[in-house]
């Protein structure tokens, strides 16, 4: 029978696979063919039946969905296969849809043997349907305020305006219908806790040192004389609880196992922390001989190996036990301590077959399973401790200083019960400040420090001898708190835990610092969460790019942060947007996986309206990367001739545009820029490829919804552009933190979005050119162009007259100013004049950003870049409206530079914290805590603010000086490539 479904299939494939324009037909159509076969009532019902295929990934893949294009599958071989459905046939076409929709089959969840995922699936299987419940109970106006959330919402007391001249503008309400060519316009004039049943082992009650057995490690190449080790270390955050354990040696040309080599850490197994981790390092031992006339002086080098983390506790808060093998990873970080990775990912590698495993067993400490006590058993065990130490106190009577006033004990009542020898706490006053002046003082000092700013035991001791003072005085310090607490003793972390129930709530801002990897405590991330709940819909979209990342710092897919993502997603369409192509891009990554998986597939479920629309836009891309590839296929093949090349490859690209089957699924789509903005039909004519290594395609859109005025987007595949989005978002947070201090520099922050494995799409600001184009076109010479000091401003002439020319030399001025600033203090570089643009209206404004945070480029070991940010004498001389010595409006320009730059100092602690939550996201110039010092040093933290702007005055003086030399880049820039369009 499965002969003969496979038969009537290959004959439907080889009548249809051609056809790219013929839809999957029904099941009718071959149940119709099938009738002239034999054995056909054996079929059974065509209902039961459905579509398989093997992909180009090598994996199986059900086609529930029979809307779908043979040439959008793309089977790895023309041969199509008739399974029997499982289930319902809604189910299953749903299924489908979210398979194909993030990227990943949820048949490749389903054979996931862990039962974590399982639980994980089956709580947000649940809760979407109680979701959708929700939505069908809701009313129209909810269900819109859920779904489209408004396009413009401007501050309370602020007018709307045109975006260019800042004068009122008419709101237009443009209202249309998908099936129908009308549009109504219409202008209105402006001015977790555990279950008690969990616990059948307190772990506090255990005292025996923690102890692991490796059982072997697969065989690695190495040496003859060469030695294999593996180094162990338990850590909480960065915090390495203990000294590392390091195994015995193996050496030889053998399988280099062992047979049992006990590792033993100088912790007990009541100290563990909830979320302690397991970090492993395998690593070869040989013998260096150093160049010396004897030969017998040797010297032993540590050649990494592989690594791998694990948890020591599992999702449930039970310790482990037994046997487990983790499959280990070979790439290393720049940064090591003791070789061991404990930001790394505690998931294993997947790709088992060439992976280093190492077999580790964890013994059993009791006949029954240890479980982390819930948190009444964590705070009894903190009011205990208190209760002890205040009496401790009171017989002592210490003081902090000869000069500080005797410290007064705290006011308790202990009773005691004969019967049952059990003590009642009664209620007590909390410690009130326990340091003399002196000490608040330093403490002050202490917590103004930026996060970088690393503290010794002694202020550690200070800040956690004081928490108290901290809590009434310097909320926002509870970074440092954490930072300060003995995590190896479990009275601190009861202590600590408790205290955190009566911390005040800190701004969002703040809080998002607590998700940083170093505070990995569980009520620590839940407490940060419940502050994140205050943040509005626009900010949380503002920091959403670190949020998602964070997520890898999470060892488990149960988390107070997914919930909050997802929940927040299902109230604003616009979130959920941003968190599936967030989560979508990084699909491929092997750490994060499984883990983005399951939320998307969680997010979906609750959102089944919405993945018809994102299902459009991941289609769209498929088509855009195929135009791309044939594009870039046809280069190699035409490279000889670069005439011809560009002539027969741009038609190709226009043919493959105009075909029924990438006309329609590339029209009529919500932008995954911006979900607000609907791309309705492509221009054609007016779209091209670019000429660079990865032929990105310019892709131009009709927009009736925009009044006829075109759209234009760039898609790229091969390049990275998860950097890119960093920077800008960034950018986009400056300019608002300059709008709230009531500066407005203009900055043009424009779209991009990186939606997978090297690929993304990035917006085309409208009416702008380059620097090195306005350049060209006013010179003959290439060389020349470069210091023609006048062709910028003529540019501005031809475009603007009167009034409009006045009002562009400000946009100009303005857009300068916080361009030159932010480009300074977060170190972009590669600065030429083909990523340095200017629109018609007098806007300036950077692109490109593949090296940041002071990686400037260089030749032959010399920087090229010279100067801290651009600031060239054309650009002066717009400034001054081309006249020689306007002194006032340059002081006006170098004013809004300083202000601008202040306000960024006062932020400091914020930049800093968004980049060190995105140091595990792969971005090629931000790999460790070293990256990072480039901003404190730029916004000169530690320094005051006249010291700082006393810097500052000095780099543009610097920049101003030295502008020559960008000069001269530029002119090697121009006759290096012929920038005209």
């Amino acid at each position: 029978m499965d002969m003969i479904k496979t038969l009537l299939v290959v004959l439907y494939c080889k009548k249809h696979f051609s056809e790219t324009r013929v839809r999957f037909s029904p099941l009718q159509l071959l149940w119709k063919q099938a009738q002239t076969f034999p054995l056909f009532p054996a079929l059974g019902e065509m209902e039961s039946h459905m579509f398989e295929c093997v992909n180009q990934a090598a994996v199986h893949e059900e086609l529930e969905d029979e809307t779908r294009r043979l040439c959008d599958v793309r089977p790895f071989l023309p041969v199509l296969k008739l399974v029997t459905r499982n289930c319902g046939r809604a189910e299953r076409l749903l299924d489908s849809k979210i398979g194909v929709l993030i990227g990943k089959g949820l048949h490749e969840l389903d054979a996931i043997n862990e039962q974590e995922v399982k639980d994980f699936r089956s709580k947000m299987f649940r809760f979407s349907e109680e979701r959708m419940q929700r939505v069908q109970m809701m009313t129209c106006t909810e269900w819109l305020q859920s779904c489209f959330s408004p396009q413009l919402e401007p501050a309370a007391g602020s007018a709307i305006t045109d975006g260019v001249n800042d004068r009122p503008s008419d709101l237009k309400v443009i209202i249309h219908f998908d099936l129908s060519q009308v549009s109504l316009v219409l202008c209105q004039c402006c001015s977790l806790t555990f279950s008690q049943q969990q616990v059948q082992t307190c772990v506090w009650d255990v005292s025996s040192p923690f102890k692991i057995v490796l059982v072997n490690c697969s065989k690695v190449n190495a040496e003859e004389t060469a030695k294999v080790q593996v180094r162990a270390g338990l850590f909480h955050g960065t915090e390495l609880l203990c000294k590392p354990a390091v195994s015995s040696e193996s050496s030889g040309r053998s399988e280099h196992t062992w047979k049992e080599s006990t590792l033993e850490f100088e912790i007990s197994v009541s100290d563990l922390p909830r979320m302690t981790r397991l970090c492993f390092a395998i690593y070869a031992v040989m013998d260096k001989v150093k160049k010396q006339k004897s030969t017998k002086n040797k010297q032993a080098c540590h050649y990494p190996i592989a690594w791998v983390n694990t948890m020591v506790f599992d999702y449930k808060g039970q310790l482990k036990t037994g046997d487990i093998i983790l499959h280990c990873w070979s790439s290393f970080p720049d940064e090591l301590e003791e070789m061991l990775n404990p930001i790394g990912t505690i998931q294993t590698n997947p790709y088992t077959e060439n992976a280093t495993a190492l077999h580790i067993l964890f013994p059993e400490y009791s006949s029954h399973p240890i479980v982390f006590p819930p948190f009444d058993k964590v705070r009894q065990t903190s009011r205990i401790r208190t209760c002890l130490a205040c009496l401790m106190h009171f017989s002592s009577r210490w003081c902090v200083s000869s000069s500080s006033p005797l410290l007064h004990p705290l006011t308790l009542i202990l009773s005691f019960s004969h019967a049952s020898t059990q003590v009642t706490i009664l209620p007590f006053q909390l410690p009130q400040g326990r340091g003399g002046k002196k000490f608040h003082i330093e403490l002050k000092e202490i917590m103004e420090r930026d996060p970088l700013s690393q503290l010794c035991e002694n202020e550690k001791d200070l800040i956690w001898t004081l928490r108290y003072d901290c809590r009434e005085n310097f909320p926002q310090s509870l970074p440092k708190l954490l930072l300060s607490v003995k995590w190896s003793k479990h009275e601190d972390m009861a202590q600590l835990q408790a205290l955190l129930q009566i911390w005040p709530k800190l701004s969002p801002r703040d809080a998002l610092e607590l998700l940083d990897f170093n505070y990995p405590d569980q009520y620590v991330r839940e407490y940060a969460v419940c502050c994140l709940r205050d943040m509005s819909d626009e900010e949380l979209l503002q920091y959403l790019l670190q949020l998602v990342q964070v997520l890898r710092y999470e060892p488990y897919y149960d988390c107070a942060l997914t919930h909050f993502l997802l929940e927040r997603a299902q109230g604003n369409r616009k979130i959920g947007h941003f968190l599936f192509w967030h989560l979508r891009s990084e699909i491929h990554m092997p750490a994060v996986s499984v883990q983005f998986a399951l939320i998307l597939e969680a997010y979906c479920r609750c959102n089944i309206p919405h993945i018809e629309v994102l299902k459009k836009q991941v289609e769209a891309l498929s088509k855009l990367k195929s135009v791309n590839e044939l594009i870039k296929l046809g280069t190699i093949k035409n490279a000889r001739s670069k005439t011809k090349e560009a002539m027969l490859t741009k038609e190709a690209m226009m043919t493959c545009l105009r075909q029924s089957g990438y006309s329609e699924t590339l029209s009529d789509l919500h932008s995954p820029l911006n979900p607000n903005v609907m791309l309705s039909d492509i221009n054609v004519e007016k779209c091209r490829y670019m000429d660079s290594k990865m032929k990105p395609l310019w892709i131009v859109y009709n927009n009736k919804l925009l009044g006829g005025d075109t759209l234009g987007i760039i898609f790229k595949n091969g390049d990275d552009l998860r950097q890119d989005m960093l920077t800008l978002q960034i950018l986009r947070l400056m300019d608002l933190l300059w709008k709230e201090a009531s500066l407005d520099l203009r900055i043009v922050p424009y779209g991009c979005l990186a939606t997978g494995d090297r690929a993304g799409l990035i917006e085309v600001v409208s009416s702008a050119e380059t620097i090195a184009n306005i350049q060209l076109t006013s010179s003959n010479v290439a060389a020349a162009a470069a210091f023609n000091k006048d062709a910028l401003l003529n540019w501005l002439k031809e475009r603007n007259s009167g009034d409009a020319l006045d009002r562009a030399i400000e946009e100009f001025t303005l857009s300068c100013a916080g361009y030159c600033v932010a480009t300074y203090v977060l170190g972009i570089g590669d600065r030429h004049s083909d990523n340095i643009m200017v629109r018609s209206t007098g806007q300036l404004f950077h692109i490109d950003f593949g090296h940041i945070l002071g990686n400037f480029k260089s030749k032959f070991g010399i920087k090229r870049e010279r100067v801290p940010f651009i600031l060239t004498h054309d650009f002066i001389h717009v400034i001054q409206q081309g006249k020689t010595g306007y002194t006032e409006k340059f002081g006006s320009f170098r004013q809004y530079c300083e202000e601008a730059y202040l306000i960024l100092r006062k932020n400091g602690n914020l930049f800093i914290t968004l980049f060190a939550l995105m140091l595990t996201a792969g971005l090629p110039e931000l790999t460790s805590v070293k990256d990072i010092q480039y901003l404190k040093d730029s916004l000169a933290l530690g320094k005051s603010d006249e010291e700082a702007l006393k810097q500052f005055r000095q780099k543009f003086d610097e920049a101003l000086r030295e502008s020559w030399t960008t000069k001269v880049n530029w002119m090697a820039h121009n006759v290096a490539k012929d920038n005209r369009s």
